[in-house]
């Protein structure tokens, strides 16, 4: 008996050591991948400086060149609006790579977007799509500013986050929209903003046909929406009333005198 259980500890213990080798061996992988990757990464981060360095100009004047360098960027882990860890300012990489011009490029813009979100809030409750924002930058720019597009906004918002900012981009239904207030759509909020692309209105009894919601559902959606100033109600409509959406009614339609903001 006492011989079985020495051998038993033996193996015991051969075992132990084993498993400590094992994981010496892996812990020794997966520092030596790390180390290699983090070489990797180094030399395309080198590559991006010199290619930033030589394309500046097409960077700084070209959208589509800007946006595919941002895509290079993101590919390898690189977020050219953010503070580099290993600089001793606290510049962006942009800012270091190509000139503060390219890096006061975004917080410029951010601060057109600011505006034309401000101007419009009372129209759409703090929700405006994209392509309006762009619109309405491009019309007040000066005769031989620079192009830019829904990517530089979309950019340019993200350079707010650091700040607490309530900015934030969301999507309805396929299309990318700029929130600037801080209340959260609920999952039938955002449902009825994609069916209101459609007509540009809903009614309850749409909402109740076609996504299959109960009456007082469809009409407590409606009434929060107006709340927010996100849906303006018509109460002259023949039949029920109907929820139109502030940016439909503004872009030359005939409202008529029925159409109320909530």
């Amino acid at each position: 008996m006492s011989r079985s259980k020495g051998v038993g500890l033996a193996a015991f213990d051969r075992s132990r050591i084993t498993s400590a080798q094992f994981a010496s061996h892996g812990s020794n992988l997966r520092s030596t991948n790390a180390q290699a990757l983090e070489t990797q990464l180094s030399v395309f981060r080198s590559l991006l400086q010199q290619f930033a360095q030589t394309h500046a100009k097409d960077i700084r004047s070209n959208p589509t060149f800007r946006a595919q360098f941002a895509r290079m960027c993101a590919a390898i882990g690189v977020d050219p609006l953010a503070s580099s860890n290993n600089s001793s300012s606290s510049t962006s990489i942009w800012a270091q790579l190509l000139g503060r011009s390219v890096n006061d490029f975004y917080f410029e813009l951010a601060v057109k977007v600011v505006e034309v979100c401000s101007d419009t809030r009372g129209e759409n409750g703090g929700l405006i799509e994209v392509r309006k924002v762009r619109e309405g930058i491009m019309r007040n720019r000066m005769e031989g500013a620079s192009e830019i597009t829904e990517d530089d906004i979309l950019r340019a918002v993200a350079t707010l986050k650091p700040l607490g900012s309530a900015y934030s981009v969301i999507k309805v239904g396929s299309k990318p929209y700029i929130r600037s207030v801080p209340k959260e759509l609920n999952t039938d909020q955002s449902a009825v903003l994609e069916a209101v692309q459609v007509l540009g209105y809903v009614s309850v009894s749409m909402l109740m046909v076609n996504l299959k919601w109960q009456r007082a559902r469809a009409q407590t959606a409606l009434e929060d929406l107006v709340g927010e100033g996100m849906l303006w109600v018509d109460k002259q409509s023949v039949g029920e009333w109907e929820y139109w959406s502030p940016g439909f009614m503004l872009e030359g339609q005939d409202v008529g005198g029925g159409i109320l903001p909530g």
